[in-house]
Order: structure tokens, then C-alpha cells, then sequence
């Protein structure tokens, strides 16, 4: 049993250490719908690996890198608003990734792993394609905290004070994309974001610095991690959506017993 769990518990941590940091800056910076782009649009990469015969992890990183691109180039356009925009490349890159994977699948994906997550069948190899790129992601969160930090405050004077704004952007985003990629056999395509943005969230009641905030989103990751797995083990649900709803039963506990607080 130790054997079974131990590199779904090990890749749950990682990913959910990883994901506290770019999950503050994604609550800070409301930018929600972006998460919610990239993560739709790495279906593609399922879609494309298919079609090229190549890794498909290889290949959700590389459209999560392109579809990076995509948004921060976009983001510059005065015709469409920003949501309008990422409503649209969200869906739209969503439903083509479904359908060429139904075209070019010959039975070497399910395709419910890659939309709902399968952390059970983790392997070793995954475990270390996860240690391996969530290290690189950690230590360019740590080297450039303080310009993502900046750009989050106040972006006018970070400008100002000569930081390159688009470029600090496009690193956050390409960060979220390779984040993305280590993450959808964990809780997949439909509910990433939420493993992003729920313990960040909550977090948000427990701290009052942005480092403090880190700290407790990794901590309620984890917790998150742990009770998903063991619920997902004792009643037989899918691994990905038990972590949620722990994360979600966190997030609304804790409103519950802040408001609770206040009207004292």
C-alpha cells in the first residue's frame, strides 16, 4: 500500500508547493480567466502529442509556452476585451483540443485522465518529471519574487522604476503554463485552476504578508493533497476532485468562521 501511495503523495506535495506561490500572484493580479486559458488550452498538447507521436508531457509544455505567448501579445489589442478574448481562446482551444484527440487518439490516452486527473497512477517517471520542473519553477519564483511582487502592487511604478513589465508578465505566464503541465495528471484539465486559486484564497484569512500568504496557501495544499487522497482511498471517488472539494471545504469553513469572528 506504502509503494502505491507513496508517488501520488510525493507528486500531490510537489505540485501543491509549487502551485502556492503563482496561486497568490494569480489572486493578487485577478487573473483568474488567464489560468483558466492556459490550463483549457493544454488539451492541445494532449492533441498534438498525439499527432506527432511525441511525449505528450513534452507536448503540454511546449502549447502551454505557445499559448503563453498568445496571451501576452494579445493583451495589447484594443479591439476585443481581455475577458472577451479569453473567453474565447479558452473555449475554442478547449473543444479543437477534444476533438483532435478523439480524430488522432488510437487508444494510448484515456482522455478522462487528462480532464479529471488520475494522481493514483502516478509513476516514478512522473514523480521526477515533477521534482525536476518544479525545481526549475522554484527557483525562478525565488529569483524574481520581488519583480512579480512589484508588478502585482502597482505596475505604474514598477515601470517606472525600470522593470520590464511585459517581460516579468510573460515570465509569470510561461511559469503558470509549465505549472499547468506538471499538474494535469494530478487534478487535470477541468480543475487546475481551482488547485490554483482555492488554498491561495484562503489563505488570504490567515496572513498578512505576501510571504505569509505563501506559506499557508503551500500548507493548505498539502492538507488539501493528504485529505483528497485519503478520502479518494476510503470511499473509492476520484483522486483530482476529492483534493478540490478538501480545498474547497477549507476555503469555506474558514469564511464561515471568519464572518463569524466579525460579528462578535
Amino acid at each position: 500500500m506504502i509503494e502505491f501511495l507513496a508517488p501520488a503523495l510525493i507528486a500531490g506535495l510537489g505540485v501543491a508547493i509549487i502551485a502556492a506561490p503563482l496561486g497568490s500572484l494569480i489572486v493578487w493580479q485577478r487573473l483568474v480567466y488567464f489560468g483558466d486559458t492556459l490550463a483549457h488550452s493544454s488539451l492541445l498538447g494532449v492533441a498534438f502529442g498525439l499527432l506527432l507521436t511525441i511525449n505528450i508531457q513534452l507536448a503540454i509544455v511546449l502549447s502551454g509556452i505557445v499559448i503563453a505567448l498568445l496571451l501576452v501579445g494579445w493583451q495589447n489589442q484594443k479591439q476585443l476585451s481581455t475577458d472577451t478574448l479569453l473567453g474565447i481562446l479558452s473555449h475554442s482551444s478547449l473543444a479543437l483540443g477534444l476533438i483532435l484527440v478523439s480524430v488522432f487518439d488510437t487508444g494510448r490516452v484515456d482522455l478522462s485522465t487528462y480532464l479529471l486527473g488520475d494522481l493514483l497512477s502516478t509513476t516514478i517517471a512522473d514523480v521526477v518529471f515533477i521534482i525536476g520542473l518544479g525545481s526549475i519553477i522554484g527557483f525562478t519564483i525565488w529569483r524574481y519574487w520581488h519583480f512579480l511582487l512589484f508588478i502585482t502592487v502597482n505596475e505604474s511604478l514598477a515601470a517606472v522604476e525600470g522593470i520590464q513589465v511585459n517581460k516579468i508578465r510573460l515570465l509569470l505566464f510561461l511559469l503558470l503554463a509549465l505549472t499547468i503541465a506538471i499538474s494535469i495528471k494530478m487534478v487535470g484539465v477541468l480543475l487546475i485552476t481551482a488547485l490554483l486559486i482555492i488554498p491561495a484564497a484562503t489563505a488570504r484569512y490567515l496572513a498578512d504578508s505576501p510571504e505569509k500568504m505563501v506559506l499557508w496557501s503551500g500548507i493548505l495544499g498539502c492538507l488539501s493533497v493528504i485529505g483528497g487522497l485519503t478520502t479518494s482511498l476510503l470511499w473509492d471517488t476520484p483522486a483530482g476532485p476529492s483534493i478540490v472539494v478538501c480545498a474547497s471545504s477549507a476555503f469555506v469553513c474558514l469564511l464561515l468562521f471568519s464572518a463569524k469572528v466579525r460579528a462578535l
